[in-house]
C-alpha cells in the first residue's frame, strides 16, 4: 500500500532532532533503519504528520568500551553489533541473538536502537537487553536521561521515552567470562519468534552462581523468568537441576493467543526453550 502523506526532515545532529521532537511532539516518528516504520505506514497503521530521520548523525552510531561498560550508539547497524569485537567480548549474547534477526537485508539496515525503540515484545533485542541489565540514554530538552532496561518497556510497542526524547544510546555492563545462549522457536525461517529465551550463566565451582533470562514473547513486554532465576541460584550445574527450574519459567508470564499459538502452548515453549538455553549456556 501507499503510506500517508507526511513531511520530512533529517536533522544534522541530536540537538537539532530533539528540538524538531520538542515542537511536533507526538505526530512525529523517528526514522532509524526503517526495517519497523516503513512497514506500518505502508499498512496504515502509522499516520505521522512528520517522520524525523536520524539516520546520518555520526554521533549516534558507533561502540566503545568505557570502564568496563560497553557503549553501543542507538544508529548502530545489527550487521555492526553482530561484527564488532568489543560486543563479542563483553555481551556475546547480544550478538548471538543479532546474528538471528530476520535476514542479512534487514541486519544491514536495522539499528539496534530503532529495534528497542520499537518495543515489540515478539522482537528478539528487548529481551536480550532486559537479562543484560542494559541502561538505555535518551536526550530531550532537559537533557540526557539514563532509563534501565526493566523500566523502559511499559507495554505493547510502547516504552518510556517521551515524545520530546531521542534514544541515542544503550550501556551494558560486561558479562565477559560468562555463558550465553539465546533460543527461539519460529513457524519458519525469518519470521518472528513465537517464544524466544535469552539466557546468561555465570558458574562458581561447578555451580549456578547467578543467572539471568529474557523472555521474548511471553507478554506485552519482554519479561525475566524470575522464578527460574531464582531455582537456579546455587543449584549444581547439571541437566536434571536446570529441567527441574525451568518448569518456573512461564510464572508471571502473559503470554498472547494467536495463530502461532495459544497462551499455555507458549508457556511450554518457554519451558522447553528455557532448559535449552540454559544448558547451552553451560556448555
Amino acid at each position: 500500500m501507499i503510506p500517508p502523506a507526511f513531511d520530512y526532515m533529517r536533522p544534522a545532529s541530536v540537538d537539532e532532532a530533539v528540538r524538531t521532537l520538542a515542537d511536533v511532539g507526538e505526530d512525529a516518528k523517528v526514522l532509524a533503519g526503517g526495517q519497523s516504520l516503513l512497514p506500518l505506514l505502508r499498512l496504515r497503521l502509522a499516520f505521522p504528520e512528520l517522520v524525523v530521520d536520524v539516520g546520518r548523525i555520526p554521533e549516534l552510531r558507533g561502540i566503545r568500551e568505557d570502564a568496563g561498560t560497553l557503549v553501543i550508539g542507538a544508529m548502530t547497524s545489527h550487521h555492526d553489533v553482530i561484527r564488532d569485537p568489543l560486543v563479542r567480548r563483553h555481551a556475546g549474547l547480544l550478538a548471538a541473538a543479532t546474528a538471528t534477526v530476520a535476514d542479512p537485508a534487514v541486519r544491514h539496515r536495522g539499528t539496534l536502537g530503532g529495534s528497542l525503540a520499537h518495543a515489540d515484545p515478539a522482537g528478539d533485542l528487548p529481551a536480550v537487553v532486559l537479562a543484560l541489565d542494559a541502561t538505555l540514554i535518551a536526550v530531550g530538552p532537559q537533557g540526557r536521561r539514563a532509563i534501565p532496561a526493566r523500566e523502559f518497556f511499559l507495554d505493547y510497542l510502547q516504552t518510556a521515552l517521551r515524545p520530546d526524547e531521542l534514544l541515542v544510546g544503550v550501556e551494558i555492563p560486561s558479562t565477559e567470562g560468562w555463558g550465553f545462549h539465546y533460543e527461539k522457536f519460529q513457524r519458519v525461517a525469518q519470521a518472528w519468534a513465537v517464544v524466544g529465551v535469552a539466557a546468561l550463566v555465570r558458574r562458581d565451582d561447578g555451580h549456578l552462581a547467578e543467572s539471568r533470562i529474557g523472555l521474548t514473547n511471553m507478554g506485552s513486554t519482554p519479561l525475566r523468568a524470575t522464578s527460574t532465576e531464582a531455582a537456579l541460584t546455587g543449584v549444581d550445574a547439571e541437566p536434571g537441576a536446570v529441567a527441574r527450574a525451568a518448569e518456573a519459567a512461564a510464572e508471571g508470564t502473559h503470554p498472547s493467543s494467536d495463530p502461532s499459538g495459544s497462551p499455555e502452548y507458549r508457556a511450554h515453549l518457554a519451558r522447553v526453550l528455557t532448559r535449552r538455553a540454559v544448558l547451552a549456556a553451560l556448555e
